[in-house]
């Protein structure tokens, strides 16, 4: 086992108390908000654009912007700030503390602003990068989309300064409930006006609602954050601080790890631009429901770990003990949730993308489309939702160019498996182009699962062996296999209205896991049974 970077503590100091427990209940419960308002809203941008020309040049606006949030916004800045930020408050250093924040802030203000500025500008020259295969109005509604969205996704990186003060506070529901005040303003904008306009009209509506929506996602925040850092907070750039600089050369190679990441992440909008019209409509539709176990348990409890870890002191071998209980008990508590995501997806994937999408301008066949595009992604979710947290574990230790390096794999594989998987493929098979969007998930699963690999053997190195126990997951996907096997039996003789069947049929689903579970006495099944006896 490797040595562990110092600690740099200079005298021990009594860390503050932790909250991890109560900090991944209120990360979940604060996502859970958002990813339930973000279904609504996706529920009726597909009533309203469904699956056209409009639709697709809405969903690539609101998505190629993103690489600025990916870049600079919630997971670099989360990663290079909050493990600097988190230990100064640990030693309790708070007007240090409040120098960096300071110094993070402004220069992230003025890097953003020049960003957007060339976004905006540089839009016809980005499009054909990331969605050469749009043609004609559809690639002119595009560029005017991106142009709109631009500065809302600038807004966006902001909020996620915000996000990073106060998950080092521990004030983890606010800051993840926050994107509830955009999906409203998003919702109000698409009740009002989906029924006055045309779709085009309507998709630029949608536009202008995104950046409103960001402005008041950011104003959510701003009291929360006011309130913790006004007596230390000390604007100004602060480049000469030492630990200003920590977080900004902390920040290179996890920015540049998350911009190799995003470029995993608009492969699928540049392959889907040369499928059938509509393709990278119902993939951001189905992928908005495979996001849901992926924000709940993966981001959840990865975000609750991070200042826990970064707070971690003592000897090295302490340190290294300390960071292999956190991870595997996070680790367990992911599998626990995301094993039957996965295989419910696979089970009920059309109930799900019927209940939810199933009306409006979405065709019955597309809904079967999205059922593969989520059978897809059940490949890969258990990876994806636990490589967050090794990533996290990493940012704790201050080293940032580790997942750099596994990242680049994952792209590399993604980049060829996903041509191969969404074009020739189903080209050679003679079926449907448009299932390519699965073929899209799928790839990404295997290059998911390689980059997972990577990490945990990169991490037992460093802290010694890490991992599920192979009996623990046995129980678990066997678990999950039984209650998927009723939950698709149940969806053949049950008759109801897509809303009702979705709940009998999930429900269901649920029921039978958690009773299998319970019955092979895992122990995060009386865990989770006990919080619901609570909450009655």
């Amino acid at each position: 086992m490797s040595e562990l970077p110092a600690a740099d503590e200079p005298t021990p100091v009594e860390p503050r108390p932790k909250r991890s427990a109560a900090g991944a209940l209120f990360v979940g419960l604060g996502i859970f908000a958002t990813k339930i308002f973000g279904l609504v809203r996706q529920a009726f941008i597909a009533k309203y654009l469904g699956a056209t020309g409009a639709a697709d040049a809405f969903n690539a606006a609101t998505r190629i912007p993103n690489l600025l949030q990916n870049l600079f916004g919630e997971g670099a800045l989360s990663a290079s700030f909050i493990p600097v930020y988190a230990r100064l408050r640990a030693q309790r250093e708070d007007a240090e503390a409040g120098t960096v924040a300071g110094g993070v802030l402004a220069t992230l203000a003025l890097v953003v602003t020049v960003l957007v500025v060339l976004g905006i500008v540089f839009t016809p020259q980005l499009l054909p990068i990331v969605a050469g295969g749009f043609k004609g109005e559809t690639r002119t509604m595009a560029i005017s989309f991106v142009r709109i969205v631009f500065p809302g996704i600038g807004i966006f990186v902001i909020g996620a300064w915000c996000l990073g003060v106060l998950n080092s506070h521990r004030r983890f529901f606010v800051s993840y409930a926050a994107p509830v005040a955009w999906s409203v303003v998003m919702i109000a904008a698409l009740v009002w006006y989906g029924p006055r306009q045309p779709i085009d009209e309507l998709a630029r509506t949608a536009c202008w609602a995104f950046v409103v929506g960001a402005i008041a996602q950011v104003l959510v925040q701003i009291p929360s954050v006011v309130g913790l850092v006004r007596r230390d907070l000390r604007i100004g750039f602060h480049w000469s601080n030492e630990h200003v600089r920590t977080v900004l050369r902390n920040f290179v190679p996890v920015g540049v790890s998350r911009g190799i990441v995003q470029i995993s992440n608009y492969v699928d909008i540049l392959i889907s631009s040369f499928l059938p019209a509509g393709t990278l409509s119902l993939l951001t539709y189905a992928t908005t429901i495979s996001y849901v176990p992926v924000s709940l348990f993966g981001i959840g409890i990865s975000a609750a770990e991070l200042p826990e870890m970064s707070s971690v002191l003592g000897s090295t071998d302490e340190r290294a003990r300390k960071l292999r209980e956190r991870l595997n008990q996070g680790l367990r508590q992911i599998a626990y949730f995301v094993v039957p995501s996965a295989l419910a997806m696979v089970a009920a994937g059309d109930v799900m993308a019927d209940a939810l999408f199933g009306h409006g301008k979405i065709s019955h066949q597309s809904t079967i489309f999205m059922w593969g595009i989520l059978a897809g992604s059940a490949v890969g979710l258990l990876a994806s939702t636990s490589g967050r947290l090794y990533s996290s574990t990493f940012y704790a230790l201050h080293d940032t160019k580790t997942p750099l390096k596994f990242a680049c794999v994952r792209v590399a594989l993604t980049s060829i498996l996903g041509y191969l998987f969404a074009v020739p493929i189903p080209k050679m098979l003679g079926i449907d182009p448009t299932w390519g969007g699965a073929g899209l998930t799928i790839s990404f699963g295997i290059a998911g699962w390689s980059e997972f690999m990577l990490l945990r053997h990169g991490m037992n190195t460093r802290i010694g062996a890490t991992g599920i126990p192979v009996a623990l997951s046995t129980k678990l996907w066997g678990a999950a296999l039984v209650a998927g096997a009723v939950a698709f039996g149940l969806k053949r003789v049950v008759h109801l209205p897509r809303i009702p069947e979705a709940i009998v049929v999930l429900g269901a689903f649920g029921l039978v896991y958690l009773a299998a579970t319970s019955a092979m006495r895992v122990p995060e099944s009386r865990i989770l049974v006990r919080k619901l006896r609570l909450a009655r």
